[in-house]
Formats: structure tokens, sequence, C-alpha cells
């Protein structure tokens, strides 16, 4: 390894975000002083493909002018509903979608446009996929981001994802270690606990993640999760010796890159502080620690860092360790952007094919739209602080009303009985109705809407947007569909659907 200094050394383990669409000299300074070697790009930081490419260009010469290390530039491109890379790339459907096609081999075509997309842009480290089995329906973080409520199904489609970012170029991240799929609480907003034994995950949790280690995942993120029957001292996993190098570094013998969530989510800054969880996260032997937004708090991190190992606090042999870790994954990157690479449209074609084959019928009687049908429904939005903060561009009932000639209502996420009392009043004017719900089991006021215009009793469909467990409990005779996605090419499939196509998707969790 080449000979680095401390505040090098340290560096390389901090990943930090920055706000706009180039970088700002207040942060160019941060990297300066501290030597950042590492940065992680949100929606808000990209317009078009074309900026963003010199974007990822700009950081790429700054870092390796300042630290004399190329930098990991990171994105979340899960796809569905954590896809941050610009309209004019490709972003997949997301995993609950992939996985209700019935077959993994999509979920290794996911990877491969993604990863086009990253080699055509300049991101070359993506945080995903979400390895997470979604065994609590009422989960407000995970839903449509797992493959499943099946350890089995999540394993087998995890680790097509992960296969081809092998020799690629560019890296991928399993998450959210040991999992994140049996809470109740977001850990963005709280401090999630599960009161779980070590045992009892290897029976669920672990599995997939034991899977896609066995099969070369190069990084794993941790997750900011209590579990006080396996760590007795209080600590989230992300802080947790214990989790950290005890279970997933030994006992599951993972070599390779180890991530936090981010250090500035409530669940870390509001119960540790950002800053002391940064250095108690390198402690807990973390290579990487994020903190994706908070000048100021990116400012004191990197200061209590430098601190902890001016006052011998950390163990510098594992330090450099890690470092060296982290400088042999930065040697498999690729160098220099493709942009034929990006927005192909044989790629755009797979994700509306796949799309298609997700869309999954779970009861009811078929029935085709037309202009005598009222199409109504909330906007997509922001559930959980994982989301994009701007939404969707089109809601599903002005989308399907343009493509059908036909009326539609755009309702609030959780509608009120006056809103109600008016959809009826507009759905009675016509011959059938369709609902678009967007996790209406967690906003109930989209299920009450739906018994509401059940009891019309006009042919009626209930589409889920986001999680199937909406549909769940409906009365029988209603027409249920799941696309699991809140996208264009759901919406696409789903008029297709409408317009008497069959349904083919396989639903990934039970109802």
């Amino acid at each position: 390894m080449m000979e680095l200094s401390v505040k090098q050394l340290l560096g390389q383990k901090l990943e930090y975000g920055f706000h706009g669409t180039a970088l700002t000299e207040e942060f160019k300074n941060l990297i300066r002083e501290y030597k950042i070697g590492n940065v992680i790009l949100f929606r808000r930081n990209i317009e078009n493909a074309e900026q963003m490419r010199r974007l990822c260009g700009e950081i790429r010469e700054f870092i390796l002018r300042e630290t004399g290390i190329p930098p990991f530039i990171i994105i979340d491109e899960e796809g569905g509903m954590v896809s941050r890379l610009p309209k004019d790339a490709v972003n997949v459907p997301g995993a609950m979608a992939v996985a209700a096609t019935g077959d993994p081999e999509n979920a290794r075509l996911a990877s491969q446009i993604t990863i086009r997309q990253l080699r055509g842009l300049g991101a070359n480290f993506n945080m995903a996929p979400v390895l997470d089995v979604n065994s609590n329906p009422a989960n407000p973080v995970i839903g449509v981001r797992s493959y499943g409520d099946r350890a089995e199904r999540v394993a087998a489609f995890g680790c097509a994802s992960i296969a081809p970012y092998a020799h690629s170029g560019a890296h991928c991240c399993i998450k959210h270690f040991p999992g994140h799929g049996d809470t109740a609480v977001d850990s963005h907003l709280g401090l999630p606990r599960v009161d779980k034994t070590e045992q009892e995950l290897e029976q669920l949790e672990l599995i997939p993640f034991r899977r896609a280690i066995q099969a070369g995942a190069p990084a794993v993120m941790m997750s900011h999760v209590l579990f006080p029957n396996i760590e007795a001292s209080g600590m989230p996993c992300t802080m947790s010796r214990y989790m950290v190098t005890e279970l997933l570094r030994k006992k599951l013998g993972f070599r390779g890159l180890i991530f936090t969530d981010c250090m500035e989510m409530l669940a870390i800054r509001d119960h540790f502080g950002t800053p002391e969880g940064v250095v108690a996260s390198v402690k807990a032997g973390v290579d990487i620690a994020e903190i994706s937004a908070t000048f100021e708090l990116e400012v004191q991190a990197a200061q209590a860092l430098n601190q902890a190992a001016q006052r011998g606090e950390l163990d510098m042999a594992e330090i450099r360790q890690s470092v060296e870790r982290i400088l042999e994954y930065k040697r498999q990157l690729f160098d220099a952007p493709e942009a034929a690479l990006c927005n192909r449209r044989e790629d755009r074609e797979a994700v509306l094919r796949m799309s298609r084959q997700a869309v999954t019928q779970l009861g009811g009687t078929p029935f085709q739209a037309d202009e005598d049908t009222f199409f109504c429904g909330c906007a997509d939005y922001r559930v959980s602080g994982v989301a994009n903060e701007d939404g969707g561009a089109v809601t599903f009932p002005e989308y399907m009303a343009r493509t059908f000639g036909a009326k539609c209502l755009v309702t609030p996420k959780e509608p009120t009985r006056e809103d109600i009392r008016q959809a009826a009043q507009q759905a009675k004017r016509s011959g059938k109705i369709v609902i678009g719900t967007c996790n209406g089991h967690l906003f109930r006021g989209q299920l009450d809407l739906a018994r509401a215009l059940a009891a019309l009793g006009k042919p009626l469909a209930v589409i889920a947007l986001r999680n199937p467990y909406d549909l769940s409990g409906l009365p029988a005779e209603i027409w249920k569909l799941a696309a699991y996605d809140y996208e264009e090419p759901a919406l696409c499939a789903l008029a297709d659907v409408l317009r008497g196509g069959k349904a083919e998707g396989i639903c990934p969790v039970e109802l």
C-alpha cells in the first residue's frame, strides 16, 4: 500500500454527500482538508445524463488530485421507488416487481442494465440489492424494495442480481445487514428494535446474506437496528463490534467492504449523535461511514474521527488493513464513462417487458377499461426517507384518463370522508371504476375509498401501485391487480392489462 498519513487513511473511510449539481467550494475545501475519499450522489445532484457525466468526472478528477486515489462515486440505484438516475437513463423496476416475474434471470438482466447506466454516466458503486426478507407486512421502509417474504426467494433473486457486477468495473452492496425486514419503524425517522435471537436470524434473515457472501458480494451495508437479544450494549448494528466484526466478519466469513447506512438518519443522529456514531462505527470495524447531506455534520465527523486517532482510541493496524481493502476494490473500477452504454433502446424495451411480466392478478373478475371508466387514486409520494423527495412526475389517474379518454380524480394519500364523498359522486357518472392505491395498508383512507366505491355496485378494479398488502381483505368481487411500482413503465403495463391483456405475475408475498 502507498504510504498514507493518518488523515489520508481516515479520509478513505468516509463517504459524503452534498447539495447542488456541481461541487461547491465549501465541499471542495472539506475534501481538501480531510482528504475525503468517496462521494454519494442523490437525485438532488442530477439533472440529466450529460450533467451527471460531467459531475462524476469533476468528482473523480478533484478527489484524485487531492488524495492521490480515485473515489468511489456511490449511488442508490435499487430500481423502482429508489431510483436516482436521470430520466434520460434507464431506471429498472424495483425488487418486488422483478420477483413477481418469477424469473431470477430478470434480476440478472436488471443489474446488467443498471451497470450499463453506471458505466455510461460515471458512477461506480451501487448501494443495491436489498436482501431484507420483508417478513413484516407493516414494514414502513422496506416493502417493495425487497424480493419478498421468503428467504429462499430473496436469496435466489439477490444472488442473480449481484452476479453481473463481478469484473464489470463497478461494485454493488447488499443491505441492510442482518435484516431490516421485520421492523415497524423507518430508521430514517426512528430507532427500530427487533427482539430476535441470533438463532432466529439464522433461520430467516441471514439466509440471503450468507448465500450472497458465498456468491462473492463485494460489499455489505449495516442496518441501524437494535437487536437487544444479540447485542446487549444498546448499540445498533452499525455501531456494534459484535454485529460488524464477530458476526459478519468472523462467523459469516465476509472479506469485502462494510458500509454504514447514512449516519445522519434519525436512528443515529437523535439517539447517539452523528459524529459520535461515525467514530463508534469505525471502532466496530466498519470500512466506510456515510453522511449524506448536512455539511456541518460532515465537518464534525471528520474532526471527531481524526481527534479519536490523535487520542489513541483507534486501532491503526485495523485502520490500515481496512484501507488496504478499500484500495483493492478501487483498483477494480472502470476508468472513464462510455456514454453509448446509457439509455439504449433495447434496455428501455427490456424494462417495459419486465414491468409487464410483473403485473399480478390477485382476485376478482377482469373487465376492459374505456372512456366510460372513472380513474382515481393518490399521486406518488415520499413514504420513507429513502424515497426521492419529488415523488413521480405523472399520477396514475391522469395517466389512465389520458390513455382511455376518461374522467379522473387525484386524491390525497389519506383521503378524508369529504374526499371519499366527492369521489363517489363523480364515480356514479361512469360505468366502471379503477382505483390506484399507494401503500393503502399504511394510509387506510385509501382502502376506505375502495370500499365506498365498491358499494356503488359497478365493476371495480383496485390496483396496488406499491405494496400488494393493500389488496388483502378487500371484497372478493373486486378485481385486484398488483404492479409493485409507481413508475411509467408499470403504468404502461397496467394500461395494456386494462385493455384486455392477461396479468401474468406471481405475488412474492403472502397476503
